[in-house]
């Protein structure tokens, strides 16, 4: 691990016995963890997960559902897994972000969404991605520069988007490699995924993709291309027979909300195998974007009620990255939790908010993370005190407009940069109509805010 203190040392050094504990069986292994965690825990970093793991062993739903994290993944992957994310990405890491925030006053991200490409071998309807083409990319040494510099501050998680970032498959297991301490995912369409690839991933163990669906076959074909859908499902059964762990990102629209959000494609994400699955919104951006796309506040309200819903009955991990936000104390973009780079090297506070003042070319991104973008979404988050409105373009566009112009940072979009003002005015009328949904919704979980 990059720079480790004598005292970080210590502490990895301290966790090899939880390291072996991932070899028993789960039923004995997975008490002995939360002991080993409690004693372990002295400065509280993984105190809400403790209790979080605690309230739900007693629920057969979700204490079947960490039970096949023993059980449907390679003893290796998980062992690799545990410590990168446990021990390297948050007892280790989180520590060294708080004292970096402490002396620079600045936001540090707890990971990086990066594009190694924005080639792309799929052309879906909407995604600013395909007016793109092959034409940007971050070379390898400069993917490198990246994690060595985030390791510093300690940034362990890192997740690639594109363009399809497995176009890059051997830059991204080449760097996974390189950098064994850290945890690498990707956002991925899983066309490129095949049998020599999911052999890469058991050599490296620490690559865990989430792979792109929009529904069943007809819903996923109609916006991704004829035979889209069984190359995924290929995809994930060979992922499923190496063992290996993997997730679903689902794009929820006005056409197929019903479909992501019914309980026949929940039971099918659980019967492929996915151990998470992150849910989108669409969102308006760029020359190429369909507004038709953008869902009504009803179907929003919606998706809210039937993720907290299955929940509570699925054993599948969920997140959704707007409705969520009261979990996570509003936006988490601009550094706050992560940020993007995109494929020309732009660092952007959002995959969503295509807007920059840095440039990893040109800046650190300590740099970046101290530049007038970063330090207006610094002092303005929370956007807005009601967290099921977190995000400065989508629920509160007027956030974006004046961080925007304040800044100075411009339109990163290569082929037709577009005004912030032409993007927040988009956004206007969906933002308007969640708002009242979304006060009422507030309310009723939170009466006295």
């Amino acid at each position: 691990m990059t720079g480790r203190t004598l005292a970080e040392s210590a502490k990895a050094a301290a966790v090899r016995p939880a390291l072996r504990l991932l070899r028993e069986p789960p039923e004995e292994s997975i008490p002995k963890l939360i002991d080993w965690a409690k004693k372990f825990d002295r400065e509280g970093v993984l105190t809400s997960q403790i209790g979080g793991v605690e309230a739900v062993l007693d629920d057969p739903n979700w204490a079947g559902y960490i039970k096949s994290l023993w059980t449907d993944i390679d003893e290796g992957v998980r062992m690799k897994v545990f410590e990168n994310f446990v021990v390297n990405s948050a007892l280790i890491g989180m520590p060294r972000q708080q004292r970096v925030k402490d002396e620079h006053g600045c936001s540090v991200p707890w990971a990086i969404l990066m594009d190694p490409t924005s080639a792309c071998n799929l052309r879906c309807t909407g995604c600013w991605a395909a007016e793109y083409g092959g034409r940007l990319n971050l070379s390898y040494e400069e993917l490198d520069s990246i994690v060595r510099q985030a390791n510093e501050m300690g940034t362990y998680m890192f997740l690639f988007s594109g363009g399809e970032p497995l176009v890059r498959k051997r830059d991204v297991i080449r760097l996974c490699e390189a950098h064994n301490d850290c945890l690498f995912s990707a956002f991925t369409n899983g066309t490129l995924i095949d049998e020599d690839f999911a052999r890469e991933m058991l050599r490296v163990k620490n690559f865990i993709p989430a792979i792109s669906v929009e529904g069943f076959r007809a819903a996923t074909d109609d916006r991704r291309g004829a035979g889209t859908y069984d190359a995924v499902v290929r995809a994930m059964d060979i992922l499923r027979r190496h063992r290996l762990p993997f997730g679903i990102s689902c794009c929820y629209t006005s056409r197929n909300v019903d479909v992501i959000g019914s309980e026949e494609y929940f039971d099918q994400m659980v019967a492929w195998g996915a151990k998470f699955a992150w849910f989108f919104t669409y969102m308006p951006v760029g020359a190429a974007a369909v507004p038709e796309l953008m869902v009504s506040a009803e179907q929003r309200a919606f998706m809210y009620r039937r993720i907290r819903e299955f929940r509570k009955t699925k054993p599948l991990f969920t997140m959704d990255f707007w409705n969520d936000g009261e979990f996570v104390g509003g936006c988490i973009a601009g550094a706050r939790s992560y940020l993007h780079i995109n494929a020309a090297g732009d660092i952007e506070p959002c995959a969503f908010i295509h807007y920059s003042d840095s440039n990893i070319r040109g800046k650190t991104l300590l740099e970046a993370y101290k530049s007038p973008l970063f330090m207006a979404y610094h002092r303005g988050q929370p956007f807005n005190c009601n967290h099921l409105r977190p995000c400065p373009l989508l629920d509160n566009p007027d956030a974006l407009r004046r961080m925007v112009h304040e800044s100075g940072a411009k339109s990163t979009d290569c082929e037709a940069p577009e005004d912030v003002d032409v993007l927040t005015g988009k956004c206007r009328e969906k933002a308007a109509a969640w708002a009242v949904k979304a006060d009422e919704l507030w309310q009723t979980s939170h009466p006295k805010a």
